[in-house]
């Protein structure tokens, strides 16, 4: 009995010894994302991709800790899709009608006069005007999530209510003002589409399903109104104004990069960023400066585990990278 018992010791070590780093780090990214495979064959595929995104994080972090790169980089949710995948899914119709050339029909944004002095750091999460990050999952709803985030910040701002609002209305029910549900949509036409229907309903009583489903709006459930928008001019001195003294803004980036796929701390700074193909949504909370480097605050739609709990600092005063401020806007209360 003490021999099998040795020897079922020893096979268990060899087991053990057998198993590599990277096989327990690629177990463990798993079990943490809740990843499954429909074959062996795809779950070899996705480990060989998984482990090119670990080298690529690797190298990039080694960077920066070096001082070499203004972030870091971490194995997300999307660690096991090649790039050109995960652009795909990103933006699978998103915000595939915005086109920065065309006019934009909003009130326009008046500009303070010059030589007005703005705060040197902003933080709208801690006056009350932000809810809690949430997650579109695998939805092109981006545009709901930040058309949401901006009413609920402005909602506050008037009342001193703050109150988590429907994304899924804004999914099922605005597709006559030109949204297209899961398949993408614009921030502006569905401030129009809550102007026009009389307000938009409260999460809790028209809960995200992360589908397109039939609209079934309830009047007596709205969480509130929208009395139009506001187009702030593409430039980041004008959405330094806004953020400043307006509140939480909607913005959409170009999002399509690596380094943006797996992001996770720090400045982003991408010099690759196209400032006018725009492909994701979010929402400006705030700004500052971080180790001598200009910031925006970004609340994301990617959930917890994405970024820095759900956030994403971008670099500021660079020329608009990445198109920080090229569709930025706002509805009225």
């Amino acid at each position: 009995m003490k021999l099998l018992l040795l020897v079922a010791a020893v096979l268990a070590v060899s087991s053990c010894a057998s198993i590599s780093l990277e096989d327990m780090e690629f177990h463990a990214w798993k079990l943490k994302f809740k990843k499954s495979y429909d074959s062996p064959s795809e779950e070899t595929h996705r480990k060989q991709v998984w482990l090119n995104n670990r080298k690529f994080v690797l190298i990039h972090n080694a960077l920066a800790d070096q001082g070499l790169k203004s972030f870091h980089l971490g194995m997300t949710y999307f660690a096991d899709m090649e790039n050109q995948e995960y652009k795909k899914q990103i933006s699978q119709g998103c915000l595939g009608s915005f086109n920065a050339s065309l006019p934009r029909r909003g009130s326009t944004f008046n500009r303070l006069p010059k030589g007005t002095k703005l705060p040197k750091t902003v933080d709208w999460r801690k006056q009350g005007y932000v809810t809690k990050v949430k997650h579109q999952k695998e939805c092109g709803s981006c545009w709901a999530f930040s058309a949401t985030g901006a009413l609920e910040g402005q909602h506050f701002r008037k009342t001193g209510k703050l109150v988590s609002l429907s994304e899924q209305q804004l999914v099922d029910c605005s597709r006559s003002f030109g949204n297209h549900g899961c398949n993408g949509g614009l921030m502006n036409p569905a401030f129009q589409y809550i102007r026009y229907n009389g307000g938009l309903d409260t999460e809790d009583s028209y809960h995200y399903k992360a589908k397109d489903g039939l609209c079934h709006y309830n009047p007596n459930s709205v969480g509130a109104i929208c009395n139009g928008y506001v187009d702030v001019s593409p430039d980041e001195a004008a959405l330094k104004q806004a953020v400043a003294t307006i509140g939480p803004i909607s913005i959409a980036v170009d999002a399509s990069h690596e380094s943006f796929q797996l992001y996770q701390s720090g400045v982003y700074d991408e010099h690759r960023c196209n400032k006018k193909h725009v492909t994701h949504a979010m929402l400006v909370v705030g700004y500052g400066t971080e180790g001598g480097h200009d910031y925006w605050l970004i609340k994301n739609s990617w959930g917890l585990q994405w970024g820095d709990k759900g956030y994403i600092k971008m670099t500021r005063n660079k020329g608009n990278q990445c198109g920080i401020a090229t569709a930025a806007s706002y509805p009225l209360v």
